[in-house]
């Protein structure tokens, strides 16, 4: 698809190899587009993450190719929820629009696999390239981007179109003046692995609505907990709070996940001595906390753009989708004949980003808000949790589960609730 006579270096530059930026890599190279895709490390390469794939992400990976039957692919049922002195076992709902299984998979390998898909449609994949800022014309838009290259040589692409999946950070995005916007909800998550033959090979994942420790009796500690069990003999643990949190920044995330831990039950190992590596963090950028999504030549995905849901911390899943999105209308707009019809082409990225979100995260960002109130969350368990359709119902809208024609009553409501909240 390169145009003869450019001396550009690609279609479209990449930046970032994590799901969102091999989503978009893979489906540009696969309709016929040359495709840089560049990344700051070198795979396999660790990556703090619950490890927890819902049905969304796993109909993603479905339509990457990736073969999900291989070795290394663990199936799950649902989600067990536990909070309220109770313990609901939930599976994924039956749906037209997704499959009825979820997957663990440590990240590890998981963003290689991706890449590697990538490769194998076309894309040219550069490691231990960190991009840290973009190159511009005259008029100010971006035409290409620059770094640093293996032995931290400078580097520089030219391409006319840049997707930015470079990730929370988003040190690209960043270097363009877009900044995080303060009035959208984000958390911050910790986890680690550890040896437990008794939850490795759990049919469901598993999240804890109240957290306890040994010492705190009945009050509860700050934030939700999971229990994610990779099939290898270890399991993914790890706990999440939101800045609607009063806890937010002024807690010891690390020792308040041990503190929670220590009073799990024995048999299940989660104690020190079958730890494996340290306790990692990260943030977890929600409800669009980053915008314009596309602007002079650069489109954001995923992370990058803030793209992690409120209602549950899964940002695979929506990674993956806006890498595809993006990918959908970059090839659109390579195909326009003018600058002008280009542009055109490429605004229409975050008007459809707004379109199948904005509604859904502005419910979410109420929602986040309303949790972040301890005794509104002890009454919302308490009261919801003795109810399994009702559970069933906060299944679907938390994982965005539902079928938009059609569908039970359960998704006429989630559906028409997102259609009529305005878009953030």
């Amino acid at each position: 698809m390169t145009v003869p006579g450019r001396s550009d270096d690609a279609d479209v530059i990449v930046v970032g190899a994590g799901p969102g930026g091999s989503a978009a890599a893979h489906h540009l190279a696969a309709h016929g587009a040359n495709v840089l895709l560049l990344e700051k490390t070198e795979f396999p390469r660790e990556k703090v993450c619950g490890d927890g794939l819902t049905p969304r992400a796993v109909k993603e990976l479905i339509r990457m190719g990736v073969d999900t039957s291989a070795p290394g692919w663990v199936r799950n049922k649902g989600l067990r929820v536990i909070g309220g002195g109770m313990r609901l076992e939930l599976d994924w709902p039956e749906l037209e629009s997704f499959p009825a299984y979820g997957l663990t998979r440590t990240r590890m390998d998981f963003d290689d696999i991706l890449a590697q898909r990538a490769v194998a449609a076309g894309a040219v994949l550069r490691t231990s390239t960190n991009i840290q800022g973009a190159v511009l014309n005259e008029a100010g838009r971006v035409v290409g981007v620059k770094g640093t290259g293996p032995g931290r040589e400078p580097v520089e692409y030219r391409a006319p179109i840049v997707i930015a999946a470079d990730g929370v950070s988003g040190r690209f995005p960043l270097s363009m003046g877009l900044a995080k916007r303060e009035d959208r909800p984000i958390g911050v998550a910790v986890r680690r692995y550890y040896k437990s033959a008794a939850k490795h090979d759990d049919d469901y994942l598993e999240s804890w609505l109240e957290l306890k420790s040994k010492e705190s009796g009945d009050k509860l500690l700050p934030g939700y907990g999971w229990i994610f069990g990779m099939g290898d003999g270890r399991v993914n643990v790890g706990l999440g709070v939101l800045n609607s949190s009063a806890a937010f920044g002024k807690t010891d995330y690390r020792q308040m996940l041990t503190d929670w831990l220590d009073n799990t039950p024995e048999e299940w190992g989660l104690r020190e001595e079958n730890a494996e590596g340290k306790i990692l963090g990260a943030a977890l950028p929600m409800g669009f906390n980053r915008v314009p999504h596309y602007t002079r030549g650069v489109m954001l995905v995923g992370d990058s753009g803030g793209m992690v849901n409120p209602f549950n911390g899964e940002g695979i899943a929506y990674a993956m989708e806006s890498g595809a999105l993006a990918a959908e209308i970059a090839v659109q707009a390579l195909g326009r004949s003018t600058t002008a019809e280009r542009e055109r082409a490429l605004r229409a990225y975050p008007q459809e980003l707004k379109l199948r979100y904005g509604g859904y995260y502005r419910l979410g960002g109420m929602f986040v808000k309303l949790i972040g109130n301890p005794k509104v969350m002890r009454l919302a368990t308490r009261h919801g949790m003795p109810h399994p359709t009702l559970m069933r119902f906060v299944l679907k809208l938390l994982a965005n589960l539902t079928d938009p024609r059609g569908g039970d009553a359960m998704d006429k409501i989630i559906n028409g609730l997102t259609r009529i909240a305005p878009a953030v």
